[in-house]
């Protein structure tokens, strides 16, 4: 199973929703929309999810497609899953501003995403692992380096997540 997920932003996702639904896929999709229009043929769909359920199709996905939301993001990733990511952009109207393509790049350097930008892109990582690749460098994991970067960007210490 694939689990999508736009997040909980008030913009709609149609450039994401459009690559997802551009795929010719053999397995179930899971699709949380929000308020964008755009739906993908066979797939069962949800605007908005309850955390738990959210949760829920994050366990069970083969993989995960989704916003570069920092808490879909790290949801994905303390569940073992390397997601596929596709940034809102602000040229799109997507969001205030570019920070989702900052943290995208950033994660995706450091080996725990995709980033996609179209259908094929999408198409290709879909066919490869979606599992984190292992950390046993004796290096702090993703919390401290996260922390730190979020902390470099917002002014402030932020708690770490794992380490």
């Amino acid at each position: 199973m694939i689990f999508v997920s736009v997040g909980t932003h008030e913009t709609p996702f149609d450039r994401l929703l459009r690559a997802v639904s551009e795929l010719d896929l053999d397995e179930d999709l899971v699709v949380q929309h929000g308020l964008s229009p755009v739906r993908c043929v066979g797939a069962t769909e949800f605007d908005f999810l309850p955390f738990d359920r959210v949760l829920e199709y994050v366990r069970g996905a083969r993989a995960i497609v989704t916003h570069a939301g920092v808490g879909s993001v790290m949801l994905a990733l303390a569940n073992d899953k390397r997601p596929i990511v596709m940034a809102r952009l602000h040229r799109f109207g997507e969001a205030v501003d570019d920070h989702q393509a900052e943290l995208a790049a950033r994660l995706a350097a450091a080996g725990l995403v995709d980033v996609v930008e179209d259908s094929g892109e999408l198409s290709e990582c879909l066919t490869r692992s979606a599992r984190l690749p292992d950390f046993d460098s004796g290096e702090p994991w993703l919390g401290a380096s996260l922390g730190t970067y979020l902390a470099s960007h917002l002014g402030e210490p932020v708690a770490p997540v794992y380490e």
